[in-house]
């Protein structure tokens, strides 16, 4: 037991996290000691680490094949998770399998099999049925925002995976909604309920901005200007409406990035390192962006358009007064528009005629190595203060991705620091730098 509390503190040293919070140390007593939990608790709060930590904790060191199946709604929610595996230097491999790549680099990865097999429920499904992976030690089941993946359409699949694994002892369910139906194919028996939903707006203040103007464009840059310079999410309900939005904010000069479905996943996955290393202070979003992905703290979300449920109302605000932090929640609202009964705010923002520039100080650059290519932040970091003449608060977040890297630099050295390390080795290896 000394060492396993030994082990964990290591871990969280890792994650530069001090100590659990009560959602994760319940969760972590719950799914070391009994087979069935269903966690409940809100975006942002943990539930990851509250899953992770116990169950590598039960794997074995010399089995060869899975051990632990974690099934997840989005492709995004499988990358961050397999970032996570790896920040905590477990020593266990862990791969994240998922549409919109190759199924071919799906292979070539599950060759060598990982302890931790981490994916959509389609991806998964397709690789049983193609038989790339054995099954027999897969003894623990997680379905992380398993209601996201019934609602999208994963049930046909989410069921003929667990009717192809014969040995699962351990199932944990996470949700950050309330009163979900949990179909019989799971399999759940005298499962435990841990649920932390209450604490999910105790920090949260909603206004309401209204609009003279139906298509609320101007209204919405008036907001922002007011805002100011943070970071947030402003939230529509179609991809369409994004490039609507977009346009309109490229046209008063306010950067941001956007974030949708119908996107390729390349384009997902760097509107999100923009806005986490600050490039973007703001991003247009679908819902798709609600919960389970890895963004950092927001001071406000905009809804944009009004949210068609409560429930999509409730993961949208969730995305900002996170933890202990404040945030508010901006609902834009037509004069004329008809408003949810589940909005109930009563306090009206007024907008000032305020004109605060929104910009930001960083830009980000690509680097074409990786993990694969055994090359650490510190091996970039070192790269850009010897050949590219950086001081050392001039460096901001560095992004370590299995083959490449990305690094938020200062916008007005971004062109000459390219000059400078395009083409340099790390690690004997000559790499490309790029502005993205």
């Amino acid at each position: 037991m000394v060492n396993q509390i030994k082990s964990q503190q290591a871990i969280l040293n890792k994650l530069n996290i001090e100590a659990l919070n009560p959602m994760q140390e319940e969760a972590f007593l719950s799914i070391s000691s009994i087979e069935n939990t269903v966690l409940l608790s809100p975006t942002g709060t943990g539930k990851t680490l509250a899953f992770l930590l116990p169950t590598i904790n039960s794997l074995s060191a010399k089995c060869e094949n899975v051990q632990l199946l974690i099934l997840v709604p989005s492709r995004e929610l499988a990358i961050q998770i397999e970032q996570v595996v790896w920040q905590m230097g477990s020593g266990y491999k862990a791969n994240a399998v998922y549409g919109g790549r190759p199924f071919s680099k799906d292979k070539i990865e599950l060759a060598h099999a990982p302890a931790i097999l981490i994916g959509t429920p389609g991806r998964v499904a397709d690789h049983l049925r193609r038989e790339t992976f054995l099954v027999e030690d897969i003894n623990t089941l997680v379905l992380d925002e398993f209601d996201k993946s019934l609602e999208i359409g994963f049930e046909k699949e989410m069921s003929a995976i667990l009717a192809s694994l014969p040995n699962i002892k351990k199932r944990i369910l996470t949700s950050a909604t309330q009163d979900i139906e949990i179909p019989r194919f799971v399999g759940l028996e005298n499962e435990i309920i841990i649920d932390y939903l209450d604490t999910k707006t105790s920090n949260l203040v909603v206004k309401k901005v209204l609009s003279p103007d139906k298509n609320k464009l101007q209204t919405l840059v008036d907001l922002i200007h007011n805002i100011g310079n943070k970071p947030g999410i402003i939230f529509c309900n179609y991809k369409d409406t994004i490039q609507y939005v977009s346009d309109f904010l490229y046209q008063n000069k306010i950067p941001h990035g956007c974030f949708f479905g119908g996107m390729e996943q390349i384009d997902r996955e760097r509107a999100l390192i923009k806005f986490r290393n600050g490039t973007h202070q703001i991003i247009i979003a679908t819902d798709l962006a609600a919960r389970g992905l890895d963004i950092p703290e927001l001071n406000f979300i905009i809804h944009y358009q009004l949210p068609l449920k409560a429930e999509e109302f409730t993961h949208r605000n969730g995305r900002t007064a996170r933890m202990n932090a404040e945030g508010t929640a901006y609902v834009l609202q037509w004069e004329n528009e008809y408003l949810p009964e589940f909005i109930t705010s009563s306090h009206i923002q007024k907008l000032t005629s305020k004109q605060t520039s929104i910009n930001s100080e960083w830009e980000t650059l690509f680097i074409s190595g990786g993990r694969k290519d055994k090359i650490s932040k510190g091996d970039i970091a070192g790269l850009f203060f010897k050949q590219g003449d950086l001081k050392h608060n001039e460096l901001g977040v560095i992004e370590l991705k299995k083959d490449c890297a990305f690094v938020a630099v200062p916008k007005e050295k971004a062109m000459s620091l390219v000059e400078k390390v395009n083409n340099m080795r790390l690690k004997k290896r000559k790499v490309r730098v790029t502005i993205i």
